[in-house]
C-alpha cells in the first residue's frame, strides 16, 4: 500500500498509517479499523458534550496547579471547538466499538492534543494532558448524562412544552364544539372537542414531569472515579472542581455523583429517563392516531377533521391526502420504545465495576430525545395548529347516535331506552324522531335531554 496521502503515528502498540489531514491518532485510527460496523458515529450532541468535560477537566486541573495556564488555556481553545461542532468529521469512530467508549475518549484526547499543540506551538500530550485525572470509564458515562441533560432542557422540554400548549389553545377555541365519544371504536356519549383535546395536553404535561423528575439523577456525574469508582490518578478535589466549573459553563446544576462506583458500574439513570421517553412516545402514538381516526375519509370514514394538506398523499390516486405528520410521530414513537428495548438490555450490561454497552446506551438515549423533540414541533406546527372541524359531519353523527338514550335513561328507563336505540339505528333515522314516537317526552324534554354540549357537562340535573 502506497503510503502518498497517509503520515505514521505510534502509540503503545506500534505504528500505523494516518490519513494526512486527520487530526486524530493512532488509537481513533485502530478504532476506525476494527469497528466498519454501522457508518452510525456518535451524535452532535455527545461530541459536544465531549468537549465541554475535557474543557472542564482542563478548568480543574488548572485551579488544582496541575496544568500550567498556557497548555490549560491551549486545551480548553481547542475543546470548546470541539464543543461547538467546528471538528465533527474529525469523529469518524463506530457507535459499535469497545463498550466502555475508549475508542470516543481517546478520538476527542488526539483530535483537542493535535489543536492544542497547534496552538501552544508545543506538544500536548492525548493522555498525559487532555485526559489528565480521567478515564474512560468515567468520562463516557459523564458524557451520557451531560448530553442527554443539555438536550432535554434545550430542546425536548420546550417542544414537549410547546405542543402541550398548542393543544390547550385549540381546545379553548373549540370548547363549545361537542362530537360523538367513542369507547371500544364504538359510539358512546357525547364529549366535547377540549375534553378530548385536554387529555391529550395532559399527557404531554404530565410526560414533561416525569422526564424532570428525572434530572437530579442525571446531573450526578462519574467524573472523578476515573477507572473504577477510586478515583485514581485524580486530584481528590478533581470531581467537586470539575462539575462546578461544568455547571457555570452549561448554567445547569451539575455536581459529583453521590456514589461514583455505582455511576460507573451502572446506567440506572439512562435507563430511567429511557423509561420515561418510551412512555411520551406512547402518549405521542396515542394523539397521533386519535387525529388520524378523526381526519379519516374523508367519505368513508370519521370525517370530523380535516388535517392540513401537506403533499399529494398517493403516486397513483389524483386528490388523495394522507395524515402524513400523525403517521410519522407514530413511527418515531415505535423507535423510540425500540430505543428503550436497547438501553435497557444495555443498563443490564454492567458487569462488576464497569458498563459495557456505554455507546449504544448515548446513541439510542440522545436519538429518542431528538425524535420526541422533532416529532413534537411538528404535530403542533403542523397538524394540531391547523386542523379544520367538519362541524355538519359532527352534527348528523350526533343527532343519529343511538347511544344518546342513555341520558333518557332516568325518565323513560333502560329497556324503553334500548328500544327507542335499536328502532332509530335500524331505520337510520334521528334518535330525536324516534324518541318523540315511542315515548311521551315533550319537546322541551327533548331539548333539555338531547342537548349534545349539556351532555358533556355529565351529572343528573335536578
Amino acid at each position: 500500500m502506497s503510503s502518498k496521502g497517509f503520515r505514521i503515528e505510534k502509540d503503545s502498540m506500534g505504528e500505523l498509517q494516518v490519513p494526512e489531514e486527520a487530526l486524530w491518532g493512532a488509537q481513533t485510527q485502530r478504532a476506525v479499523e476494527n469497528f466498519p460496523i454501522s457508518g452510525l458515529r456518535m451524535p452532535r450532541a455527545f461530541i459536544r458534550a465531549l468537549g465541554l468535560v475535557k474543557w472542564s477537566a482542563a478548568a480543574a486541573n488548572r485551579e488544582l496547579g496541575l496544568i500550567d495556564d498556557a497548555r490549560a488555556d491551549a486545551i480548553q481553545a481547542a475543546a470548546e471547538e470541539v464543543a461547538s461542532g467546528r471538528h465533527d468529521a474529525q469523529f469518524p469512530v463506530d457507535v459499535f466499538q469497545t463498550g466502555s467508549g475508549t475508542s470516543s475518549n481517546m478520538n476527542t484526547n488526539e483530535v483537542i492534543a493535535r489543536l492544542a499543540s497547534d496552538k501552544l506551538g508545543d506538544k500536548v500530550h492525548p493522555n498525559d494532558d487532555v485526559n489528565m485525572g480521567q478515564s474512560s470509564n468515567d468520562v463516557i458515562p459523564t458524557c451520557i448524562h451531560v448530553s442527554a441533560a443539555l438536550e432535554v432542557n434545550e430542546r425536548l422540554l420546550p417542544a414537549m412544552r410547546h405542543l402541550a400548549g398548542t393543544i390547550e389553545r385549540r381546545a379553548g377555541e373549540l370548547s363549545g364544539v361537542a362530537k360523538t365519544g367513542r369507547t371500544h371504536l364504538m359510539d358512546a356519549m357525547p364529549v366535547r372537542f377540549d375534553q378530548t383535546m385536554g387529555a391529550w395536553a395532559t399527557q404531554i404535561r404530565r410526560g414533561c414531569n416525569r422526564v424532570e423528575a428525572t434530572l437530579p439523577r442525571l446531573y450526578g456525574l462519574a467524573q472523578g472515579g476515573t477507572a473504577v469508582g477510586t478515583g485514581i490518578n485524580a486530584h481528590e478535589k478533581f470531581a467537586g472542581s470539575f462539575a462546578r466549573h461544568l455547571s457555570e459553563r452549561t448554567g445547569l446544576d451539575f455536581e459529583a455523583a453521590e456514589d461514583q462506583f455505582e455511576s460507573i458500574a451502572t446506567q440506572d439513570t439512562a435507563v430511567e429517563l429511557s423509561g420515561q421517553l418510551k412512555t411520551v412516545a406512547v402518549s405521542l402514538m396515542k394523539i397521533a392516531n386519535d387525529l388520524r381516526w378523526m381526519n379519516s375519509g374523508p367519505l368513508a370514514g370519521l370525517g370530523e377533521i380535516t388535517l392540513p394538506a401537506l403533499q399529494p398523499g398517493s403516486s397513483i390516486m389524483p386528490g388523495k391526502i394522507n395524515p402524513v405528520i400523525p403517521e410519522a410521530v407514530c413511527m418515531l414513537s415505535a423507535q423510540v420504545i425500540g430505543n428503550d428495548a436497547t438501553i435497557t438490555v444495555g443498563g443490564q450490561s454492567g458487569n462488576f465495576e464497569l458498563n459495557v454497552m456505554l455507546p449504544v446506551i448515548g446513541y439510542n438515549l440522545l436519538q429518542s430525545i431528538e425524535l420526541i423533540a422533532n416529532g413534537s414541533t411538528q404535530l403542533a406546527d403542523r397538524a394540531i395548529d391547523g386542523f379544520s372541524v367538519n362541524e355538519g359531519n359532527l352534527k348528523e353523527a350526533l343527532e343519529k347516535n343511538p347511544i344518546l338514550v342513555t341520558a333518557m335513561n332516568p325518565v323513560i328507563g333502560y329497556e324503553k331506552g334500548a328500544a327507542v336505540a335499536k328502532k332509530a339505528y335500524a331505520e337510520g333515522r334521528p334518535i330525536r324522531d324516534v324518541a318523540r314516537a315511542e315515548t311521551d317526552l315533550s319537546e322541551e324534554d327533548l331539548d333539555r335531554l338531547l342537548d349534545a354540549v349539556e351532555l358533556t357537562r355529565g351529572g343528573i340535573k335536578g
